[in-house]
């Protein structure tokens, strides 16, 4: 099926791993069109019709794509950038790569994204919401068949004419990705004293479509809420890599997206297809970490065997239109679920066979929730209970947990992500540590948290680790507050420390290209390198849940080389 016989408002998106079938295999498949991502992953566009109900038990928890939102709600000294650029051994602030966004879009008429000719430092744009062919590949894994592509010699033909818009139709309404393009890349401004962290390392921009209604839907996120989807997100990171590969430059990767929904382990199908670009040369993963410290939006519990059950107590805020909570196991563990309502309605302990999903009404609240179990999540083997709670009334709502199979008696449970539901309701106890948001729990990508530049303190609202099966993150902070921009704005959160360390990155990957003695660097190595050379205190115990391994400082990351 050609993908343009399918309007964006009928249809719909999965992410299915296509081994151990051909690319002509799925090509001749006439129920969908068709976007690979690489050699394990495709995301299957089908018409919406055919497609509903969405429903866990009928399609998987992985193939339904999560959705994600914007991580936001002086600085380059205390990362030691500056001290870099200013010794002539290093000799150059990005030159010679790319970092890629994946994100809100970028305005390409801002004057600091340009070279003193004026010509664009932006090697191309992918915008997935101005409708287009998408790009056409000689190689079908390399082809996307959505949104409009533009070259630096549209951008720079853009640029030179009276009206821009007219040629490349390509904006940032929301100025999310343009902010962490001007902290990560922009150009030295010696009227406002501004600089990016890589003033001259060049740009490859995706601008997200916004969640398709369906997902919204289903996943009963906040009318307003900003929303895109794990699917979009990943071809996005592959329009990153071909463009690189057509630049043949190195690159790094930013992502300053975030959500609550998965593991918390990385093992999204976002997460496992960043894992496996990891190991790349020429190729560092940054991502951030998350603004949910302070939400009330996570609850962790271990009770003993002897207890028969346990009430998990939640505050749902006036006018909610509606949330997932997702309680997760380790893997050793089974559980079962039962409501009680804020009028006293009890359904007792609901006891489903496999994979079942139950319909539960509250007649008096005029609520319903949906309740999945998946006794063992593919990418995990962990048991996840899904539950959503459709138009949920205002009060206190308890969740009795209670045990089927209990060796460690441990759980987590996750509200949405702030932004999707109101800031009103939380849990009663909640757990402030395991926070990250997805992607950032991804073991091999590196993982920032946000501080004060000028306080020394961590961010009020930056997301502290572990991984829920303890792995280290986040990995390192970087400044994340109150960053100046040269319009007289100043960005806060844990994606403008991620844009920071991008930057970074980028300086590593340039002295690497430069450098004829220099290793070749992979994210893992770009790791190890600002690890060992983050600044710590001797108030503070490392690997710390708030800071990592410590605070980014780029110049004693190159120190820590000569031994």
């Amino acid at each position: 099926m050609n993908c343009s016989s399918l309007p964006d408002n009928q249809t719909a998106d999965f992410i299915e791993r296509f081994f151990p079938f051909t690319y002509n295999q799925i090509l001749e498949n006439d129920s969908g069109c068709y976007d690979f991502v690489n050699h394990e992953y495709v995301i299957w566009h089908r018409s919406l019709a055919e497609a509903l109900p969405l429903s866990v038990q009928q399609y998987g928890y992985d193939s339904i794509p999560n959705l994600y939102t914007i991580l936001d709600t002086s600085s380059l000294d205390s990362a030691g950038i500056s001290r870099t650029a200013e010794q002539p051994f290093l000799g150059n602030k990005g030159r010679g790569t790319l970092i890629g966004i994946v994100d809100t879009g970028i305005d390409y008429t801002n004057p600091l994204l340009r070279d003193p000719d004026g010509s664009t430092r932006i090697a191309a744009i992918w915008d997935q919401t101005v409708p287009g062919t998408g790009l056409s590949t000689p190689d079908p894994i390399d082809a996307l068949h959505y949104g409009s592509v533009y070259q630096r010699s549209h951008i720079n033909e853009a640029l030179r004419s009276e009206d821009p818009h007219s040629i490349v139709p390509t904006s940032d309404p929301l100025r999310h990705g343009t902010q962490m393009a001007l902290v990560a890349a922009g150009s030295e401004d010696a009227d406002t004293f501004f600089s990016g962290a890589a003033p001259e390392s060049e740009l490859v921009v995706v601008r997200l479509k916004p969640a398709r209604t369906y997902l919204r839907d289903f996943f009963l996120i906040r009318e307003d809420a900003i929303a895109f989807q794990e699917d979009d997100i990943m071809l996005g990171i592959k329009f990153l890599l071909y463009i690189a590969r057509q630049e043949k430059k190195p690159l790094v990767i930013l992502l300053g997206l975030g959500t609550n929904t998965g593991s918390h382990s990385g093992t999204s199908p976002l997460g496992l297809y960043l894992n496996s670009l990891s190991r790349a040369s020429g190729q560092i993963l940054v991502a951030a970490g998350g603004n949910e410290t302070g939400r009330g939006h996570h609850f962790r519990s271990v009770f003993p065997a002897s207890t028969s059950y346990e009430d998990v107590e939640l505050r749902v805020g006036p006018g909610e239109r509606g949330f997932t909570l997702e309680l997760w196991a380790r893997e050793s563990e089974l559980y079962s679920v039962g409501f009680l309502s804020p009028s006293g309605d009890e359904t007792g302990r609901i006891r489903l066979s496999g994979d079942e999903e139950r319909r539960i009404p509250f007649l008096l609240e005029g609520t319903t929730i949906h309740l999945n179990y998946t006794s063992s999540e593919l990418a995990t083997g962990s048991e996840l209970i899904l539950m959503r709670f459709d138009a949920p009334a205002a009060g206190i709502w308890k969740i009795r947990v209670y045990h089927t199979l209990s060796i460690q008696g441990e759980y987590h449970m996750w509200l949405p992500v702030h932004g999707f539901i109101s800031d009103e309701t939380f849990f009663l106890r909640p757990d402030p540590d395991t926070t990250i948001t997805d992607p950032g729990n991804t073991a091999a990508i590196i993982t920032t948290a946000a501080y004060s530049h000028q306080t020394g303190g961590i961010y009020l609202h930056s997301s502290r680790g572990f991984t829920r099966t303890r792995t280290i993150k986040p990995d390192l902070a970087a400044p994340g507050v109150r960053l100046p921009l040269p319009d007289y704005q100043e960005v806060t959160g844990t994606s403008f420390a991620a844009a920071m360390t991008a930057g970074a990155a980028a300086i590593l990957l340039s002295w690497s290209a430069y450098t004829p003695s220099a290793p070749r660097i992979n994210t893992s190595i770009a790791k190890a390198f600002l690890i060992r050379g983050a600044d710590r205190r001797n108030s503070i115990e490392y690997p710390s849940r708030e800071w990592g391994y410590g605070t980014l400082n780029l110049y004693n990351s190159f120190l820590s080389m000569r031994s």
